[in-house]
């Protein structure tokens, strides 16, 4: 049987009832568009957790009082003391070779209030490194320099996020702003930066680190520390130079802080969005499980009621393998069909959650290489055994099938 013959007979099998082709393919079109509508987002949500990432900052070390543990999150250790990171810690830091910059930071959640308006955000003691350290620029105005440190001074600079919130229809430069009973004067405003991932600038206030140590935390220990590497190559060799450094510093055997790398959180991260991509996909598949079961069922029911016609075809002089590739060839074309406009659904379901703002999907070439090929595979398996049955058929029998 030529190919060309084989096509037209699938096509005017598959024609004959709509319907029925239509509602069959149905679980393999839901199916395939569900599995890449999820790798999508699960792509979109990745990329755009590694963009945040790496908004944070350049070549990034981040060191973190107590030890992280698997499972325990951060638990104090060493001398039993939680709070580890002193300002002493900074110039030892400083002096490490790879280290570019270093951050030291204290951060505490307060009520803050200008003009009738408030919110409840968080604020950060810093010092001048802080704004090459975390990649971010300045809108307007200025920032934390080393005299108001020294002073002592009351100056803030606002995320943009929250001179929204505080002065939503004028310019904050130069506007005051009450926090903890304490007035601070707006000498900056920072470049929105959108989701920056854990630290969030644009929802911080940013002030003199010796004023948060000194008069509104009452702290003399470091919430962190940020630690810009000249060289990205660089990165594992100076987190072993700073915790041996630190460790010295400290005169303790075992880290009473813990260091961070952006490769690290990343890692995590993708790891679980990975698992949870694949976990949502394989949900997914159960409705092409479906879809292939439905398509055997029809497939089944249509060898039933062309029993006649194969026996016809068979006293005339078709082989088994004739038969068996003809209806095998309708199974194949049904979950091609359904997988097409699949692809196509699944396409359209990852432009409107883009569009949505929620997250940027990326549908990969290579999920729809494996839509194709799953829809294939799926014809194949579940269009088998009935064109097998088909094949298998006595002419005498079927011609005297009612």
């Amino acid at each position: 049987m030529k190919i060309i013959d084989i096509a037209q007979e699938t096509y005017s099998s598959l024609s004959t009832n709509k319907v029925r082709s239509g509602l069959t393919m149905l679980g393999i079109v839901i199916g395939i568009a569900s599995v890449i509508a999820m790798v999508s987002i699960g792509n979109g949500a990745k990329a755009s957790i590694q963009s945040s990432i790496e908004g944070l900052g350049s070549n990034l070390l981040t060191i973190i009082p107590g030890v992280v543990q698997p499972g325990r999150g951060i638990v104090s250790s060493g001398r039993g003391a939680a709070q580890t990171l002193k300002n002493d810690d900074i110039d030892v830091v400083k002096t490490i070779d790879g280290v570019m910059a270093v951050s030291p930071e204290v951060s505490s959640r307060f009520q803050v209030v200008a003009i009738g308006n408030n919110t409840n955000t968080t604020i950060t003691g810093v010092i001048p490194d802080y704004i090459a350290v975390h990649n971010i620029e300045i809108a307007n105005g200025s920032f934390i320099s080393d005299a108001n440190n020294r002073n002592i001074g009351r100056q803030a600079v606002l995320g943009a996020t929250v001179a929204t919130d505080l002065f939503p229809d004028q310019d904050p430069l130069g506007k005051t702003i009450r926090i903890k009973k304490v007035n601070f004067t707006v000498v900056g405003i920072l470049v929105a930066k959108g989701g920056a991932g854990f630290s969030g600038p644009d929802d911080m206030i940013f002030v003199p680190l010796s004023t948060m140590q000194k008069i509104l935390s009452g702290m003399d220990y470091l919430s962190m520390m940020a630690v810009s590497v000249t060289d990205k190559n660089q990165m594992a060799e100076v987190k072993d130079l700073t915790t041996n450094a630190l460790i010295e510093k400290h005169n303790i055997v075992e880290a009473d802080f813990s260091i961070i790398s952006q490769e690290d959180i990343l890692g995590t991260l993708t790891t679980v969005i990975d698992t949870f991509t694949l976990f949502l996909a394989a949900i997914a598949s159960i409705s092409l499980l479906v879809g292939g079961i439905g398509i055997m069922n029809m497939m089944l029911t249509t060898v039933t009621e062309r029993t006649k016609e194969i026996g016809l075809r068979k006293a005339i002089g078709a082989k088994r393998k004739d038969i068996n590739v003809q209806f095998l060839a309708e199974a194949v074309m049904l979950t091609f069909i359904g997988g097409f406009l699949g692809i196509v659904l699944g396409w359209l379901m990852s432009f409107i959650v883009t569009s949505t703002g929620l997250v940027a999907t990326q549908v990969s070439f290579s999920s729809v290489l494996l839509a194709f090929g799953v829809s294939a595979g799926i014809g194949i398996v579940f269009g088998y055994y009935p064109a097998h049955r088909a094949g298998m058929l006595n002419p005498i029998d079927a011609l005297r099938y009612e």
